[in-house]
């Protein structure tokens, strides 16, 4: 019974974390400028990630592997946040900014 539930808890983990992938790609995808965007991508997937090594961590049995997961996991963060930052700063310096937005008047 705690085999099948751990079963169970690592799918839910796994569907859950590629959703949030999903969203996030969505995200990228629909948002208007790209602070927006940045933000929707990496909270996204920051969390999608967290969720689907959590997942992964369910099903292996050995504290190597677990421990690997999340040495992963822990360097995926400070990259995705050093990535946002420095696209929001180039942004910001180089004035790309789109308007896309359909409640902003044109200028």
């Amino acid at each position: 019974m705690n085999e099948i539930a751990l079963q169970w808890l690592s799918a839910f983990s796994l569907f859950l974390g590629v959703s949030f992938f999903f969203a996030g790609t969505v995200g990228l995808l629909r948002f208007p400028d790209t602070y927006t965007r940045i933000h929707a991508l990496t909270k996204a997937d920051n969390l999608g990630l967290g969720l689907v090594i959590f997942g992964l961590m369910l099903q292996t049995e050995s504290w190597a592997v677990i421990l690997k997961l999340l040495l992963i996991w822990l360097l995926a963060l400070p990259a995705s946040a050093t990535t946002c930052h420095l696209l929001a700063r180039h942004t910001l310096r180089s004035e790309h900014r789109t308007r896309v937005s359909t409640w902003q008047e044109p200028q």
